[in-house]
């Protein structure tokens, strides 16, 4: 069962794709009651990105990509037709029960239906109202669509990441993963999180106006903190960091490993390591900010020294130095790594279609109340009667009138 540190919380989940029902499903996974609103007979539109799609227990193709259950699990789910007055109507009923909304439809649009902050928050004070939007709810932008990849490009992610100019395969480079999609949904909860706290002190809600290109940016971090005290623009440095040096991967005779010896100590022994205890005294490297400062010189030291030898034999003895280092796995080897194994990051749920399916387990762990195991990711409409009759008392002769009316 999901954490039951949210427990009494219920949340009426209108979005779709990527950063908002991730942000739902941390809420869902921390005991909150979601519900997961999606178009009838269409769904969420992650539903239909793949392949890969979840396959049934006959081997054949269901209609829900990987993508969708990796941002939809512990919620129920209900269809509901917001563009039907009977069906904007019963989402105004269910947020009224509810103690949180998020939604991620473009500024505006949902005020048409009566399911905008203002509208919602006269027949619920006390709902927390989150809309995750690209730029947000003002400013000039305000109105434009965008997407993970935009962003990044956009608030300077793809400019610090990637090969330097001037070398194969240089310019900026996309994060693999949706980085800004994923960064938004963490803000979203603890922003939602923090509306709660202020409610359950209060009884007042809120609005949480979260933007994508706002989240990118603030996850630069330090790189912008540098280049706002320094005026320097960062460079790209491929798989190399900008704390200490070194912090990089280094080819080694077969495959690739990442190192960081930042500290002195670290560095020293790395050079012992490397055989090379000498050029841990070297008045060039001797302290972190002459490595910083050397950076080349040292880096060409020691990709010479790491390309004499396997990997398997560095990581062997940079684990007795206590230094930092890890092989470059890739998705697959992830799952073979002993501590990954043990930290028990790889659940599995039982999917009514497919049977039992493998799926990520959320990393949060609590002493007192702890996240167990996950329930699959809804099929489309699967809770619509259940919701409708627990949470708003309605008979089947009701939910027969709106299913015959196309509103679930």
């Amino acid at each position: 069962m999901p954490s039951e540190a949210l427990q009494g919380v219920r949340v009426l989940d209108l979005s779709r794709i990527l950063a908002a029902p991730y942000c739902a499903q941390l809420l869902a996974d921390l005991g909150a009651e979601v519900i997961k609103v999606e178009r009838p007979g269409a769904g969420d539109d992650s539903r239909s990105y793949g392949p890969p799609f979840l396959k049934d227990e006959d081997g054949e193709d269901t209609r829900d990509a990987g993508f969708y259950l990796s941002c939809n699990r512990n919620k129920r789910g209900i269809t509901v037709d917001h563009a039907k007055p009977e069906g904007a109507a019963l989402l105004r009923e269910l947020a009224a029960k509810c103690d949180v909304v998020i939604e991620n439809f473009r500024t505006g649009v949902l005020a048409k239906y009566g399911l905008d902050f203002d509208s919602l928050k006269s027949i619920n004070p006390r709902l927390v109202y989150c809309s995750i939007t690209g730029f947000g709810q003002d400013g000039p932008y305000a109105a434009r669509p965008g997407y993970d990849g935009v962003f990044q490009a956009m608030c300077g992610m793809m400019s610090v990441s990637g090969l330097p100019d001037g070398v194969p395969g240089g310019g900026p480079m996309k994060v693999g993963v949706s980085m800004v999609d994923i960064l938004t949904g963490l803000y979203a909860s603890n922003a939602i999180l923090a509306a709660l706290r202020h409610r359950d002190r209060t009884g007042q809600g809120q609005f949480i106006d979260m933007a994508l290109l706002d989240c990118g940016l603030a996850s630069l971090s330090h790189y912008v903190q540098n280049y706002l005290i320094s005026g320097v623009v960062p460079e790209r440095r491929g798989n190399g960091g900008f704390g200490g040096i070194p912090s990089q991967t280094f080819r080694c005779a077969d495959r690739d490993i990442f190192v960081v010896a930042s500290t002195n100590k670290q560095f020293g022994g790395l050079m012992t390591v490397l055989g090379e205890p000498a050029v841990a005294c070297d008045p060039r490297f001797d302290q972190v900010q002459r490595r910083i400062e050397n950076r080349d010189a040292l880096l060409a030291i020691l990709d010479r020294l790491f390309s004499s030898r396997p990997a398997a034999d560095w990581l062997a003895a940079l684990e007795v130095a206590d230094v930092p280092a890890s092989l470059v796995n890739d998705v697959a080897m992830v799952f073979d790594n002993p501590q990954v194994r043990h930290r028990g990051m790889l659940d599995h749920v039982q999917h009514s279609v497919a049977g039992v399916v493998p799926v990520l387990r959320n990393p949060i762990r609590m002493s007192a109340t702890p996240i167990g195991s996950a329930s699959a990711p809804p099929m489309l409409g699967q809770d619509n009667e259940a919701v409708l009759r627990e949470v708003l008392g309605y008979d089947h002769a009701a939910i027969e009138r709106l299913r015959a009316a196309g509103v679930l």
